[in-house]
């Protein structure tokens, strides 16, 4: 089994569109349209399953560059997520913060009683 990467699809494509765009290439086991966890709309990229890597290499060589809804279809094999490293995406980095964490690496003086 090869998964396909098939990217700048139009936002409008449904998943019975690519079934049918890559199934003269040969068996499909699953087609996922990524969408945008927030809008539900689609994000332009997509992933095919196909059942036999010959036929998923034959479907690259024929769709990659073709047009789909007015837009040049980008098609390889799809390579496993990589940790980009980072901190998570909307979350907020060290550093900044007053306060008594300005101290970092400075012995504190001592304070003159209050009395």
């Amino acid at each position: 089994m090869k998964k396909l990467f098939v990217g700048n699809i139009p936002h409008s494509t449904t998943e019975a569109e690519l079934r049918a765009l890559f199934e003269p290439h040969g068996a499909i086991e699953q087609v996922s349209i990524v969408t945008d966890r927030d809008t539900g709309r689609s994000r332009g990229f997509a992933f095919v399953e196909m059942t036999d890597s010959g036929e998923a290499e034959k479907a690259i060589a024929a769709l990659n560059g073709k047009e789909l809804g007015g837009r040049a279809l980008n098609i390889n094999e799809a390579r496993p997520k990589t940790d980009r490293g980072g901190p998570p995406r909307g979350g907020r980095s060290s550093g900044g913060g007053g306060g008594r964490d300005d101290y970092r690496g400075h012995a504190r003086q001592p304070r003159e009683p209050r009395w």
